[in-house]
């Protein structure tokens, strides 16, 4: 696990940082609508679309802009695109393996795009089945460290929720279950009065590939480009970043 945590946390402080806020606000808000589209408009009766709409507003995305996503996925407001799901497989140099997970309405101009990240940048498409399987799925909650929030004090609240771990990332925790226990986990926290980051189901890796300074770069440098499509949603790697080498990363 500690391989996925420190990639998380490496992935959690770009997102705060990035540049390009206004791609990242259309990848939420096309969760938004799929969300909507396929359990309904009302966050209170589909979970999926409430985890939705609370990493929007965390990542300060305009409240209108989230109710606009709402109504055109629930129907009640015309110009919702039909998004498809399709997840690829890949490989970054130096052999780790990747995920891609894709929303978009056009099937051929989201895989010419990741096929074109990754060649460009090293790395290559793999066969489906050939990368997912060093993967499970999980439910992933992050929490900000704060005034009395301890891994123990945590453990406490989440662990009859379905909780399987709490890792401490240095300025967050966080916590792994499996992915059908998400919510029992959130809410969890909400009834604790904890405030949390995030609370989604995510591709955790079963075994990492330890990587020096470079290969963090190339890898890094390969997640990039594929975040920079429109249809490409998240990205899973398992490589392995060590401490170090995260600080060597950080003063670049």
């Amino acid at each position: 696990m500690s391989g996925h945590s420190k990639w998380a946390t490496t992935k959690h402080k770009k997102a705060a940082i990035d540049a390009k806020r206004g791609k990242l606000f259309a990848k939420l808000i096309k969760n938004i609508e799929v969300a909507a589209r396929t359990g309904g408009g009302d966050p209170s009766g589909n979970p999926t679309l409430y985890d939705a709409i609370q990493k929007a507003k965390k990542s300060s995305v305009p409240n209108d802009n989230i109710d606009r996503a709402v109504k055109r996925g629930s129907g009640a407001e015309a110009g919702a695109a039909h998004y498809e799901t399709i997840t690829y497989e890949g490989y970054a140099p130096g052999g780790v393996a990747i995920l891609i997970e894709c929303l978009t309405d056009n099937r051929n101009r989201a895989a010419a795009e990741v096929r074109t990240a990754l060649t460009r940048n090293g790395g290559s498409l793999a066969d489906p089945g050939s990368v997912s399987y060093l993967f499970n799925r999980k439910g992933v909650v992050m929490v900000p460290k704060g005034d009395g929030v301890s891994e123990d004090s945590l453990l406490e609240v989440v662990l009859d929720a379905g909780a399987e771990e709490v890792n401490d990332l240095d300025e967050s925790f966080e916590i792994v279950s499996e992915a059908s226990d998400v919510v029992a986990v959130r809410t969890a926290l909400q009834d604790a009065g904890i405030d949390y980051d995030s609370a989604e189901a995510s591709w955790v890796p079963s075994m990492q590939v330890p990587l020096d300074l470079e290969g963090a770069r190339k890898m890094i440098r390969v997640v990039d480009a594929l975040e920079d499509s429109d249809d490409v949603q998240d990205v899973f790697a398992n490589g392995d970043i060590s401490d170090d080498i995260l600080e060597a990363l950080d003063a670049d």
